[in-house]
């Protein structure tokens, strides 16, 4: 029988790629509509974990600069003076270039700008080893301090205090730690804008600084991270700041005294010896000369038993002229005016 004569169903049956198929223009439709319903907006965007604060980018420098730039703003640090009182919890050794501060206590910080930065502008305070030997390892504090301090930034080592707006960074290659808070205009009246930092780890902690000297890095930046002046200066947390002060600022003093010493020393001509004047002048007689005695270095064994053996014979020589008697003048005996004649060996007398 024809197709033609099949009832419906039938036809459906016996061909089904006709009824079934979809054409390559709805297939093309239908995938672009599974693409658009679902497509992740959000693949592209940066969990909010990483991204920066406020617009502040943490610093990507692997080693970071430790030279001074004041910058075109005369970026410049100020500390208060206190002495070396074992009383006081913070000083500043100008002479060093160096702070003593006690464990979390606040070391205040003048920061003094020769016209107002740009809008939003952050300081930000980076600790970093002093030596070239360690200047690739992060500073960080030591496990038991970590342990102790319930704070989310526990393993910072500066900390800012009094300041609610202050953020904590880490440099997600560098590991770097670092601290900004924003600048604040000097108040009326004033020329400076103090900060607080306080230093949570004694630089004798051991798995943290275990004694390697520090040094912090404050920077005044733009919101964007670019730098517009940096200061550095070292850093040593100890239990008596006044007292450390004292004694490195005197080991110094007397070592560059040393130096100095040494240096004239080396510039002035070598005095001349006068020693062997001394003794010509005052050991004229020949005995005297003789009981000096000299030291002769001689290269190779048969050459020292040659000059031995000489050596050897002038003091036997020596020897034997000491011990013969000196030879008197000869003198003609006087004849006598009276009396008999003296008679020499084989004269004969008058009566013979």
């Amino acid at each position: 029988p024809s197709p033609g004569s099949l009832p419906p169903s039938t036809e459906t049956l016996a061909w089904p790629h006709l009824s079934t198929c979809p054409s390559p223009l709805q297939t093309r439709r239908d995938s672009e509509q599974n693409l658009t319903e679902n497509f992740d907006e959000k693949l592209f965007e940066l969990p909010s974990e990483i991204l920066p604060k406020d617009g502040v980018t943490p610093p990507a420098s692997t080693v970071p600069v430790t030279t001074d730039y004041p910058g075109e703003y005369s970026f410049q640090l100020r500390f208060q003076k206190s002495g070396t009182a074992k009383s006081v919890t913070s000083t500043y050794s100008e002479q060093l270039n160096k702070l003593y501060c006690q464990l979390a206590k606040t070391s205040p910080i003048e920061v003094l700008v020769s016209k107002e930065p740009p809008q939003g502008a952050v300081l930000r305070a980076t600790a970093v080893y002093k030596k070239t030997e360690h200047v690739a390892d992060v500073v960080r504090r030591c496990p038991h301090h970590q342990n102790e301090d319930p704070a989310e930034h526990r393993s910072h080592l500066i900390r800012v205090e009094g300041n609610q707006r202050a953020q904590y960074f880490e440099d997600l290659h560098t590991k770097r730690q670092s601290v900004t808070v924003p600048y604040e205009p000097p108040q009326l009246g004033s020329e400076i804008t103090t900060i607080l930092l306080s230093f949570m780890c004694n630089s004798s902690c051991m798995g943290g600084m275990n004694r390697r000297p520090i040094l912090t890095i404050l920077t005044l930046e733009t919101p964007e991270g670019l730098v517009l002046g940096r200061r550095c200066f070292e850093v040593r947390i100890c239990a008596c700041p006044g007292r450390d002060r004292k004694t490195e600022e005197d080991n110094k003093q007397k070592k560059e005294n040393n130096v100095k010493e040494v240096k004239k020393r080396k510039s002035a001509p070598p005095a001349p010896d006068t020693t062997s004047t001394k003794k010509s002048k005052g050991t004229s007689s020949a005995e005297e000369e003789e009981k000096e005695v000299f030291v002769l270095h001689v290269r190779g064994r048969e050459r020292y038993e040659w000059l031995k053996k000489i050596n050897d014979g002038l003091e036997l020589l020596d020897k034997d002229s000491k011990s013969k008697p000196k030879l008197s003048v000869k003198q003609e005996v006087p004849v006598p005016s009276t009396g008999k004649r003296l008679m020499h060996r084989g004269e004969r007398s008058d009566s013979d």
